[in-house]
């Protein structure tokens, strides 16, 4: 029994330390404004053996979009929604029956702008270490869990050069993770693995072994800025193609 408790004591702690690191972060509807399509993901943290893992999942192949690719549980938003964190829930227990009511929702983060335009917005929130996904074969064909400090000291990463649609120069990061246990591995990366450095950066507050596009120095207002930046690349275009 002592061995459980400690357990969760550790767990506990964990998290107590994380959540006003995590909350200083938190955007709330800042940017809920903006002229694009919504959509959100949910960012699953859980404690497992003292280290903080992301919950991820493999998008199923018959899927029209993106099939095979590792993403975030999430989608686009509905009119029932009451805001991003409502859509993030709502994708979460539709595709791997995540009960809304166990997760603690801690922030949202600056958004992203995914290949259809989308306004994404990371939504964090705790799981339990114990939650069992069920994929909804429609839309998942796998679930799996990745140390998030994996995403500031990766054995295999690359950088590689992006254009956006709107013509914005940029880098994408991609890790390989090898799953030792199922001999596995995921290829993360595109708009997932921009999120999964941001929530690493932010919970770790080291500077990482590869480049990032932030003043770590001030990582809130230069994670805005890049976000406005691209944003603005976006509303140019739109300008320019009436």
């Amino acid at each position: 029994v002592s061995q459980r408790s400690s357990l969760f004591a550790s767990r506990k702690s964990v998290k107590e330390k994380l959540r006003p690191r995590l909350r200083a972060f938190d955007v709330g509807d800042k940017f809920s404004r903006l002229p694009l399509a919504k959509a959100s993901v949910l960012l699953p943290l859980l404690v497992r053996e003292g280290r903080l893992h992301l919950l991820l999942t493999v998008r199923a192949m018959q899927l029209r979009r993106s099939p095979g690719e590792v993403c975030f549980p999430g989608g686009k938003s509905e009119p029932t929604d009451k805001d991003e964190i409502d859509t993030a829930l709502r994708e979460a227990k539709e595709e791997v029956g995540l009960q809304p009511e166990k997760v603690e929702v801690i922030c949202r983060l600056v958004p992203g702008i995914d290949k259809m335009n989308h306004l994404v917005t990371p939504v964090v929130g705790f799981i339990e270490d114990t939650f069992q996904a069920t994929p909804n074969p429609d839309e998942v064909s796998d679930v799996f869990l990745v140390p998030l400090e994996y995403f500031i000291k990766p054995l295999n990463y690359k950088r590689l050069p992006y254009k956006t649609s709107s013509g914005y120069l940029s880098w994408m990061h991609c890790f390989i993770y090898d799953d030792q246990e199922r001999k596995t591995s995921f290829k993360i990366w595109g708009l997932t693995a921009h999120f999964a450095v941001f929530l690493a950066l932010i919970v770790f507050g080291k500077r990482p072994t590869f480049e990032v596009g932030y003043d770590l120095d001030n990582l809130i207002s230069s994670a805005e800025n890049n976000f406005m930046n691209l944003y603005a690349s976006l509303y140019e275009r739109k300008k320019s193609n009436l």
